[in-house]
């Protein structure tokens, strides 16, 4: 099992640490893969989009700017990235239908939990690097998350 404490021990100098605002809600606790990362505010078409994508084991890494008015994913959405092999998400933003999410076969990282629904402009960037948490990820590079934390690599970590 995954243990971001331990990839910290052995990679110190490779693993950077996401600041401690997220919380678990997904069914799967601990959870890693190359990160597709999406810019969007309070609307998550770009997130519909790509979760009914093939996911091959990779994380949608979301920067809802950290917005409280509005959850940018809920339980269909969860359960379409589980059902198409998207290992997690992490997401710098709210949630809802927790206790759905709570059920899906998927790792979901949030900061909170909201029950308004995004607005659907068709507005969102994919595959851009997105700042949060402290960290600035950029496509392609390795998210590790469990239940004590999130953290990124350049390179996939054994």
């Amino acid at each position: 099992m995954l243990s971001t404490p331990d990839l910290c021990d052995a990679y110190e100098e490779k693993v950077r640490v996401l600041e401690p605002i997220f919380n678990n809600y997904g069914g799967v606790k601990s959870f890693f893969g190359p990160a597709v990362t999406i810019k969007c505010y309070e609307d998550n078409s770009v997130v519909k989009k790509l979760v009914s994508t093939p996911g091959d084991g990779q994380i949608i890494v979301m920067d809802g700017g950290g917005s409280l008015r509005r959850a940018i994913l809920g339980d269909m959405l969860a359960e379409k990235a589980a059902q198409n092999g998207w290992s997690g998400l992490v997401i710098n933003g709210c949630i809802r239908d927790v206790d759905e999410i709570g059920q899906t076969n998927l790792g979901v990282k949030a900061i909170n939990v909201h029950p308004m629904k995004t607005d659907k402009r068709g507005i969102g960037d994919l595959n851009v690097a997105v700042q949060m948490a402290g960290q600035t990820i950029k496509p392609g590079e390795w998210i590790y998350a469990d239940n004590n934390g999130v953290i990124v690599s350049a390179d996939e970590l054994s």
